[in-house]
């Protein structure tokens, strides 16, 4: 505190910047306990107005300190996510058999799911080494607590990893309990992910099982089938899907790129070109423009117009 003119929060930055440098070390977590017993109330005030990353970093701490498992994962998910370049997981708190034996299996898959919030390459050896005490939590957990739902949730941090096998173990150990048509879409995600396209077509196919009047799901497989070259089967997907949801501007869309690509409909690129303001994603808008725009014999009057939107 004397090298902070008596501030708590910026001993909490100076102890959190040391957190930084060595992330397992116990001693600054020591310091920020004793800070937090002399100066809890006062502290809790201020760094809920810092908002800095240390703030934060420091409230999943006494989160922890205060039982609150839940919050203190998903805390240190949203910190993860900005900075994933340090191993805040390292944490002596995140590897307590306290915490592992009591954060819920719903926040922990939330926490996972904050970690990819901000569009990381994790797919690297020193991003696995970083995030190896998460891999741990993800076994423990879901091993207490297999939640289908939730594990098919945690999925997602191991496959952004490059760490198929624990995703697709994941998976596993959720349909143990039930199979559900998240645990499908994780496991197609998974596959997709590896470029193994045909094994993710089946575990869509199994999802939609699952799930048959989930537009979405129709949606994501006539993607996967034109990504092979089906256009034919894309477009029939994308009737079925219309079938549940025909106002789906989405699925409007798709389905006239994927006539247009298959038969070389004008009809079917003016109606892209009237749909395509309406996506809000426009790189799905472009990879749909790419795909009519490759039909046959589209005129190319029709063609500039559509990839006028696609440039604009």
């Amino acid at each position: 505190m004397a090298h902070c003119g008596g501030s708590p929060v910026g001993a909490v930055e100076l102890l959190v910047g040391a957190i930084a440098s060595a992330p397992a070390a116990p001693e600054p977590y020591a310091v920020l306990a004793e800070l937090w017993q002399d100066r809890g109330p006062e502290l809790q005030g201020s760094l809920e107005a810092e908002g800095s990353l240390s703030a934060v970093l420091a409230q999943a701490y006494f989160m922890f300190l205060e039982g609150d498992m839940d919050n203190a994962v998903m805390t240190l998910g949203s910190v993860t996510g900005v900075r994933p370049d340090v191993a805040w997981g390292a944490a002596p708190w995140f590897g307590d058999a306290r915490f592992l034996g009591e954060v819920s299996a719903e926040a922990l898959a939330e926490g996972c799911l904050r970690t990819l919030d901000h569009g990381h390459d994790l797919d690297s050896d020193e991003m696995r080494h970083r995030f190896e005490p998460w891999f741990r939590a993800l076994d423990v957990v879901s091993e207490r607590s297999p939640v289908p739902e939730s594990l098919a949730a945690m999925a997602r941090l191991p496959r952004a990893c490059g760490r198929y096998e624990l995703s697709f173990a994941l998976c596993d150990r959720a349909d143990g309990v039930e199979r559900v048509m998240w645990t499908a879409v994780a496991r197609a995600a998974t596959w997709r992910a590896m470029g193994d396209l045909d094994q993710a077509a089946e575990a869509y196919e199994c999802a939609l099982l699952l799930d048959p009047a989930n537009w979405s799901l129709h949606l994501d497989l006539a993607d996967l089938r034109a990504e092979q070259g089906g256009f034919a089967a894309a477009a029939s997907l994308v009737e079925q899907g219309l079938g549940h949801e025909p106002h789906e501007v989405t699925l409007r869309a798709a389905g006239a790129a994927y006539r247009a690509r298959l038969s070389g409909s004008s009809d079917d690129l003016r109606a892209l070109i009237a749909l395509a303001p309406e996506l809000a994603n426009t790189t799905y808008r472009n990879l749909l423009i790419d795909c009519a725009c490759a039909g046959p014999k589209l005129p190319r009057r029709l063609v500039a117009q559509v990839l006028a939107i696609r440039e604009g």
